[in-house]
């Protein structure tokens, strides 16, 4: 049998992810507790009319994905969408872009460390929290040191289970809807979803605050774009993943909503219960909390397994852009034997070990959540930036006439970035979000600043020399 050939880059890295690796990391990244968990309070927000939210988003973020895949495909090369900003915006903006969707990476990778011990708990309680961290960080730093291949099906067979899951839930929901299963609530029936149907059950304001929650299970789609330095076949990929990866993931979420809202009428669904185990149990899986448990526990440590891969990217990509001589060029710009950048990774994972050092203490839940929160909302900035980089490529000499363009980009890419700009404004109509929101403004104009004055500084010196 003839092997496989894997490509090297330039850099040392090896091309050898495969297109269901691309298109699993993908839907990996984005689906995660957000539908098994967090689905719940949505629905009780909007009722059917979340499916309109969902639809509204997916439009946009295929948008964005366009945007950035036109990008790619002029220059495979590049290992984050980041490197666009930075030639496009300037080094002060993108290196201002770079340290913070880094920053956002290792906090959100913090929540997700701190998950995984809460899902293992639910089996070893006496098991203390920072031991299960300690365990599970260094098996996925382990995952991805040793080469993307292996990350990229690590990655596969933990999105594979979630997958499983949603297809487990829609095809129990079709047969019960189908055959009208009687339920201590009534009927399952696709007609629960237009039983008292109001576009804004609970006012127009529940209605805009389910737009910033729905915004944020989307988050991680761009993952995609950071696999496509390292995957085998880019411009047939890149073309691939970006076309159906939204549609599957739209597929999966309209179809997990209607199935549970068929079975349950969202007017009794429970917001603080997962949906899933509440179907579940109706159809007779008394093991359904414990399944649904595994489904959150491999979902999380997917997503932290995502989280180190894109965050050693990253660091990498800050690395390369500083001079040679400079200290964190010589330490964190290296490809390891194994095609990773490993020194980066590990410096990624080392501000990890933050998470159990905080299980320790008992007084950091409210300075962990606001950091986080500043750091999730932080994405909307990047991705409002990354579509001012992608309109500044369109008229740059870059710009591929027969490359993967995207769509009605006259209309559609000043109509993204309005989009962007309203969800970060339907922030401050959400108490819990305003904090997270002002954190966001604040390290924009601190660090922003820093960044600026910090430029200046070696121009100026660049020019006196």
């Amino acid at each position: 049998m003839q092997k496989s050939h894997i490509t090297e880059n330039a850099d040392g890295t090896k091309r050898s992810l495969s297109n269901r690796n691309v298109q699993m990391i993908a839907i990996g990244g984005t689906i995660g507790t957000g539908l098994f968990l967090g689905s719940g309070t949505t629905i009780s927000k909007t009722g059917p009319s979340i499916l309109l939210v969902y639809l509204v988003l997916g439009i946009f973020f295929f948008l964005m994905m366009r945007a950035i895949g036109e990008m790619l495909y002029s220059d495979p090369s590049q290992h984050t969408f980041v490197s666009f900003i930075t030639r496009y915006l300037g080094p002060t903006v993108g290196h201002f872009t770079g340290w913070t969707y880094w920053l956002g990476l290792t906090f959100c990778g913090m929540a997700e460390l701190s998950a995984i011990s809460t899902y293992t708990q639910f089996w070893f309680p006496n098991i203390p929290a920072w031991l299960i961290q300690v365990v599970f960080l260094g098996v996925l730093v382990s995952v991805n040191l040793i080469a993307a291949k292996i990350f990229g099906e690590a990655e596969f067979w933990f999105a594979l289970i979630k997958i499983i899951a949603i297809l487990a839930l829609i095809v129990t929901g079709i047969f019960m809807m189908t055959s009208h299963s009687l339920t201590p609530l009534g009927h399952a029936s696709v007609q629960n979803l237009f039983h008292h149907f109001s576009m804004f059950p609970h006012g127009g304001l529940s209605f805009i605050s389910a737009f910033p929650m729905a915004f944020f299970a989307f988050q991680g789609i761009e993952f995609v774009s950071i696999t496509i330095g390292e995957a085998k076949t880019p411009h047939r990929i890149i073309k691939k993943a970006v076309n159906e990866t939204l549609l599957k993931i739209l597929i999966f979420y309209f179809g997990a909503m209607i199935v549970i809202m068929g079975i349950i009428p969202w007017t009794h669904l429970t917001p603080q219960s997962s949906p899933f185990v509440q179907v579940f149990k109706l159809a007779g899986l008394p093991a359904a909390a414990a399944f649904i448990n595994f489904v959150v526990l491999t979902s999380a440590s997917s997503s932290l397994n995502s989280f180190i891969f894109s965050a050693g990217r990253h660091f990498y990509q800050l690395a390369t852009e500083l001079p040679k001589e400079s200290w964190m060029h010589q330490h964190f710009a290296k490809i390891s034997k194994s095609g990773v950048p490993a020194a980066a990774i590990k410096i990624s994972a080392l501000l990890l070990l933050v998470t159990p050092l905080l299980s320790l203490t008992s007084a950091t839940g409210a300075v962990f959540t606001i950091v986080a929160g500043s750091s999730n909302d932080m994405y909307i900035i990047v991705y409002a930036l990354v579509m001012i980089a992608h309109r500044k490529y369109r008229e740059s000499s870059d710009f591929l006439a027969d490359g993967f363009k995207m769509p009605w980009y006259q209309f559609t890419s000043p109509l993204t970035i309005a989009f962007f700009a309203i969800i970060f404004m339907t922030l401050f109509f959400i108490p819990q979000d305003i904090i997270g929101a002002l954190g966001a403004i604040a390290w924009t104009v601190i660090f922003g600043g820093i960044t600026y004055l910090h430029q200046r500084s070696l121009i100026s010196a660049n020019a006196d020399n």
